[in-house]
This record gives C-alpha cells, structure tokens and sequence, in this order.
C-alpha cells in the first residue's frame, strides 16, 4: 500500500464522508471524486436530502446505490429513478445541469439513502463531447460468487467478466464481499488501484486500512479480510496531464472551469425542465 486516505465529513443536506479529492491525493486512475453518501433517513413532507439542480463539465458521474433511491432529473429531459445496484452514468462533457431528489416513498417509508458517488475526470480529448446520462439496471451489472468472494463488476473487467457500462476511459470499478480469512490479488496491469472499506477489517499487505478510508495499492497488493468485510476497488489508466477543480467543474485548464462557473453564473446552462430552483456558484 503507497497511501491511507482518511475521509472528511462533509454536509450537503445530508452527511458524507468525502474520499477524493484529497490533499493528499487528487485522483485514483479517472476516479477524481469519490463520497460515501449516507446512510441517511428523511422526513416526510420534506425537501431535506434533495439535491436542486447545479450543473456540471469535464466529468461523468457514476451513482452506484446501496439502499433507497434516487430521482435524477436532468437538462436533457431525462428523468430516470435510480434504484439500489444499478450504475448511472452522467457524461457532462461540455455541460450538463442536474437535480437528485428523494422520491415520496423513500421519505414515507423512512428507508436508508446509503451508496457511493463518484466522479470520472474526462480524457482531455473528450472533455468537450456532447452531454449523455445512460442507465443500467441492476439486473445488467454482472454478479460474482466465488470462494470466499463474491460481489459485481460494476465497470470494468474483471474475473474474467466484462460489465456493460461504457466509459470514456480505461476503468476498474468493484463491488466485492470478502468472507472472513479471504485474501484478494488485484491483477490490473499499468493502472492506478485503490480500495475503499465500506465495513469489516481488512488489511492490505499487513498494513490496516479501517472502515471508511481508502487505501491506494502498489502493484504487489495482498488483499485480505482479517473479519468478513465490502469494499469497493477502483481505479484505472491514468489520465494525462493535470485536471482542474472548481466547484462542480473539472478541466484540463484553470481557464475552462472558471470560464463555466460565469457561464452558470450569467445563465448560460439549459437547464432542467419544469425546474425553478438551483444551486449558486459558491463564493471562494
């Protein structure tokens, strides 16, 4: 292991423990944005957990759910709600605009919201491609069951299983259940490897990681689960040059995030239809 990634705990209307970027590491392969959001309950008759439309550029979200669900709504009239297992992939490119809000169901039900999201930087050769969303059901995403480990092949290959989810860039993306003793050999040559601990006690080589931090591998990472333990892996080719953080932009030059925070700013998004209320640029 190269690198112990602790979380910070972030409040967006609700509590996450945000993993990347971090200072001390920006991105792990494409990922460059990586949340544990919840798991959170919310009232009814309520806006509270609800995400009003904010736009972004240079990235794709990836909306991976554990419990709950999710509405997204976006400014290509897409309406799609997102249930647990099934991936979501929002290619902003040169921008889009979004909103994630809690169906009624989730807050009468006073179900869980629990799940990852997490950010793809774009290839600088594509970051100005035309904005897409598609959808995966859960049923799509390919399943694993082997001795000692089982889970899904969110993006990626991996155990000899391709998911169906494309990206604009090399990707390993999984979801694995180790049972208690099991150990865990990544074999992803030429890609930048990171595991996040969702639950249990796992060590990497010997060393620790403790729930809720990510661990960035070397390429002789011995996984082990020293008590039954999830966790995710992520990562994959890295991204050539650097990439540029403002807000909810992200660009291969300082020039092109501030350039979409006026554009926000001055209305220059479409945005989502049949929705009135947004999300201010930040004051930094």
């Amino acid at each position: 292991m190269t690198l112990l990634i602790p979380p910070r705990t972030q409040d967006i209307g609700f509590t996450v423990k945000r993993l990347l970027p971090s200072r001390l590491k920006q991105r792990v392969g494409p990922f460059i944005f990586v949340d544990h959001m919840g798991p959170a309950h919310f009232e009814a008759g309520t806006t509270a957990g609800d995400v009003r439309q904010h736009p972004h550029i240079g990235l794709a979200t990836v909306t991976y759910l554990f419990s709950g669900a999710m509405m997204h709504r976006d400014s290509l009239g897409i309406v799609q709600r997102i249930e647990p297992g099934a991936i979501n992939l929002m290619t902003a490119g040169s921008g889009i605009v979004h909103s994630e809000r809690l169906p009624d169901d989730v807050r009468e039900n006073k179900t869980a919201v629990e799940g990852i999201q997490t950010w793809l930087a774009l290839p600088a050769e594509v970051e100005d491609c035309d904005p897409s969303f598609a959808h995966y059901a859960s049923e799509r995403i390919p399943a694993i069951n082997l001795a000692g480990i089982k889970g899904r092949v969110l993006i990626g290959e991996a155990f000899g299983i391709s998911s169906p989810v494309k990206t604009a860039s090399k990707t390993i993306y999984l979801d694995l259940e180790l049972a208690a003793g099991a150990e865990y050999i990544p074999d992803f040559p030429q890609q930048e490897l990171a595991i996040y601990v969702v639950q249990g006690e796992v060590s990497v080589s010997g060393e620790s990681i403790p729930e809720f931090h990510v661990g960035v591998l070397d390429q002789s990472a011995v996984i082990k689960a020293e008590a039954g333990a999830r966790i995710i892996l992520f990562g994959g080719e890295p991204l050539a040059g650097d990439r540029f953080i403002l807000w909810n932009f992200v660009a291969s030059s300082r020039e092109k995030v501030r350039a979409a925070g006026e554009r926000w700013t001055n209305a220059g998004f479409t945005m989502v239809p049949g929705e009135t209320d947004w999300i201010p640029l930040p004051k930094v």
